[in-house]
């Protein structure tokens, strides 16, 4: 896997999808991340694994998310099949200092990954948010992805 496609994966990189959006979204908007980094080790035959860093910015017109800033982290493992799994976190947080963080995955051959809380302060307490999220548009520094979900 190219570090562009990781990217475009990692966009991942945390979280979001275009077109219509599920029904029972009540929450969506977009991630723009820029790779800080990424490192590809090659074990030959196709079998390799990539680790990325992004800065991440959410927007959101429905939901608290919106202008989070902060970090996403992943890995992309490819094996020699061809098959590439993503997965990864990201934690960001708010003009008035509560974070957020959740998990993100996205399966072989899927055009769309998943995203789950896993922690947060203040009003983002003990959330149990959810959803899907797509990548829209890669340069392989720059990358916009568009999320949705379910949004307590």
């Amino acid at each position: 896997m190219s570090i562009i496609s990781l990217c475009k994966c990692v966009i991942l990189s945390g979280l979001l999808t275009s077109g219509a959006s599920f029904a029972a979204d009540n929450c969506s908007g977009y991630d723009s991340l820029v790779t800080i980094n990424a490192d590809t080790t090659d074990l030959g035959n196709g079998h390799t694994l990539t680790a990325v860093r992004q800065y991440s910015m959410l927007t959101s017109e429905n939901s608290s998310y919106n202008l989070h800033t902060g970090e996403c982290s992943g890995a992309a493992l490819t094996t020699p099949d061809g098959k590439t799994w993503v997965t990864g976190y990201c934690a960001r947080r708010d003009k008035d200092g509560d974070s957020a963080s959740i998990e993100f995955a996205q399966a072989p051959g899927a055009d769309k990954g998943t995203w789950k809380s896993t922690g947060g302060t203040g009003k983002y307490a003990g959330k149990a948010n959810s959803g899907w999220f797509q990548d829209m548009r890669s340069d392989g520094k720059m990358t916009i992805t568009k999320w949705g979900g379910t949004c307590k």
